[in-house]
């Protein structure tokens, strides 16, 4: 087998267990699935799936960053405001023009079905590398767009707010139990216009109006 129809038939197992453990996701509400069930969904061997990732946690990881992967999808088709527009704008524009509700309630929804819809660690953790996920991949289609920017720079900027959304989003669950309705997503614009304020005139500064969670 030549070395490209070996990498074609190796991204073709990933897709195929990813693909696999998020319908799985989807038809048990959770993640408590096995890696034999996972096996046989994705028609591959017990050996392929470890040969792709170390664990089940590492493929919980992958199909919450696809899922969050929104909000990249969004950076790529959404333009800034106007042309002088800054890095800062652009993914400010993309935060607010992002519907994120509708992907973190689902994940919230199904990572806590086995703990009372409340969060466990480990399951906080997984939201939290598949953040970080996202933050990287958003930095790399920063850095295309603007190939002459300082990469720390970009790293820093698109890490902070990534980081920002990550704790808005205990903030928003504790203000609506995780809903996937209107009033969730206006409590979820405020949090994010929180962020934006925050990130734009320094974090602690006085005067910061707290979000609206009504």
């Amino acid at each position: 087998m030549t070395i490209g129809r070996r990498a074609a038939l190796r991204e073709k197992h990933h897709r195929a267990i990813v693909d696999a453990a998020a319908a799985l996701m989807r038809e048990t509400g959770g993640t408590s699935f096995s890696v034999d069930e996972l096996a046989h969904r994705a028609d591959v061997s017990r050996r392929t799936v470890f040969n792709h990732f170390e664990s089940l946690d590492e493929i919980v990881i992958t199909v919450c960053g696809d899922i969050l992967g929104t909000v990249v999808d969004s950076f790529e088709s959404h333009t800034a405001p106007d042309a002088d527009a800054t890095m800062f704008d652009e993914l400010a524009h993309a935060l607010r023009a992002t519907d994120l509700v509708t992907p973190i309630a689902y994940l919230t929804r199904v990572l806590g079905k086995d703990s009372d819809d409340a969060l466990t660690p480990r399951h906080a953790a997984l939201i939290g590398r598949a953040f970080t996920e996202v933050s990287a991949r958003m930095s790399a289609e920063m850095m295309r767009r603007h190939p002459d920017a300082d990469e720390l720079d970009v790293r820093l900027l698109v890490g902070s707010l990534m980081s920002g959304a990550l704790v808005l989003h205990g903030y928003w669950h504790q203000a609506t139990g995780g809903g996937d309705d209107d009033r969730s997503r206006r409590v979820w614009a405020d949090l994010v216009e929180r962020l934006l304020a925050a990130a734009r005139t320094g974090y602690g500064a006085t005067g910061t109006p707290p979000p609206a969670l009504h």
